[in-house]
């Protein structure tokens, strides 16, 4: 497969002014509402190939009222600062050299994801605010919305003057994975956005470096301490705002001390239809106050459900609850709910997470809600970049070194 096209616009996205890169981006947000009837059309056909109750179904499905958000979040981050140049540090040495670390476009980003047709706009918009060109590789769940999603793309950018080859869109076949992962020299950077499944594929099979992003096992740990209406609002936001991201709460943990309030915690799900699976000591203590409640097996543990099903686990205390999450979370979202401030700073301070929150809903795990404009995900390793893949974390910086004809020694 030849990426030249991609190597080509990537040069040409670095010659653009910021003015020129905004107006290209609003171009888009303006393209997409104003086709968005096609796109629902082509959006409508990728759905009837799905089974509804396939926990990929509301990830893939798109609404007038989504891609308005979508539209939204282009133009949010057109009016974001750029992130490149920035003088990240500066030095002058004693001899008079003055040495500054600068921010710089990575050049390609690769991107595969899944059932996930927002997330062309998303990483095409970031990638081009941050200077670099996109090759995008969606699944055959989403073809018929990823492909019109890069027709309104590469037809605004040329309107607007810009390369179309500043986003390329894969065919969704292994074929053109396998191609994308031996990019070794051409493509910058691949990031995976998806099941825990894909993204162990990238990394075990990619020759080009790897972010990881994605799967999220999230749990909230109901502290001895925690108050009960506040727990109750943060798990039933978490579970079932919306359950097919990545930051949705999978697994409720509580002190054993605590366990006559999980009817409290958790009745309200019941009316959004959550099934609970429960440990034995967390059964007995919604049996008859919980109408959806199904004994707990071992493959409940470490789930990521993507759908109306919470695990309900019971721990002795908190040194419990955080070597549980250290067993099986997936370093994504973690919370606390807890009015003890030892008890939340121990928390906030020992688990090992992405982002870690004290009586937060895991919901705000987002590029938006964190005030960074969209991302193309939220990393979950410590290399390079951790949370929410962000513009300043699609950047990676050079050093530049001035003098007055300094020779060493």
């Amino acid at each position: 497969m030849n990426f030249s096209a991609s190597k080509e616009a990537s040069k040409s996205i670095a010659r653009l002014s910021g003015e020129t890169v905004d107006a290209a981006i609003v171009a888009v947000a303006d393209a997409l509402e104003a086709r968005s009837s096609e796109l629902l059309e082509a959006n409508a056909a990728d759905l009837a190939r799905m089974d509804a109750a396939d926990p990929r179904y509301d990830r893939l499905m798109l609404t007038p009222g989504r891609i308005s958000g979508i539209a939204a979040g282009l133009r949010d981050v057109a009016a974001l600062p750029s992130p490149l140049g920035v003088v990240l540090d500066s030095t002058k040495r004693p001899n008079g050299m003055l040495i500054r670390r600068v921010s710089v476009p990575f050049g390609i980003i690769g991107a595969i994801f899944e059932a996930r047709p927002n997330v062309i706009f998303d990483i095409f918009a970031l990638c081009l605010k941050a200077g670099s060109a996109c090759v995008l590789k969606g699944g055959h769940e989403a073809a018929e919305s990823d492909a019109k999603s890069i027709e309104i793309i590469r037809d605004a950018l040329a309107a607007a003057g810009v390369s179309p080859d500043a986003a390329v869109l894969l065919p969704p076949t292994h074929e053109a994975a396998a191609e994308m992962l031996k990019a070794r020299g051409v493509i910058d950077l691949i990031i995976p956005r998806g099941s825990r499944r894909l993204i162990d594929f990238v990394r075990d099979n990619s020759l080009v470096p790897v972010i990881e992003t994605g799967a999220g096992v999230c749990h909230t740990y109901f502290h001895a301490s925690g108050d009960t209406a506040t727990g109750s609002d943060i798990i039933l936001n978490a579970k079932t705002r919306r359950v097919s991201v990545c930051n949705a709460l999978d697994c409720l943990l509580i002190d054993r001390a605590r366990l006559d309030s999980l009817p409290a915690l958790c009745y309200r799900m019941a009316e959004k239809g959550v099934e609970i699976h429960a440990d034995e000591e967390a059964y007995a203590a919604l049996e008859g106050a919980y109408p959806n409640l199904v004994h707990a097996d071992e493959d409940d543990f470490g789930r990521e459900w993507l759908d109306y099903k919470l695990t309900v686990r019971t721990v002795a205390d908190i040194d419990e609850a955080l070597d549980y999450i250290a067993a099986n979370g997936s370093h994504h979202s973690e919370c606390i709910v807890a009015e003890n401030m030892e008890a939340s700073q121990r928390f906030l301070n020992e688990v090992d997470a992405a982002c870690v929150y004290a009586n937060v809903s895991t919901a705000f795990t987002d590029g938006a809600q964190f005030g960074l404009g969209a991302e193309i995900g939220i990393s979950t390793q410590k290399l390079h970049a951790r949370g929410p893949m962000a513009l300043r974390e699609i950047t990676t910086y050079k050093y530049l070194i001035t003098g007055a004809g300094q020779t060493r020694q």
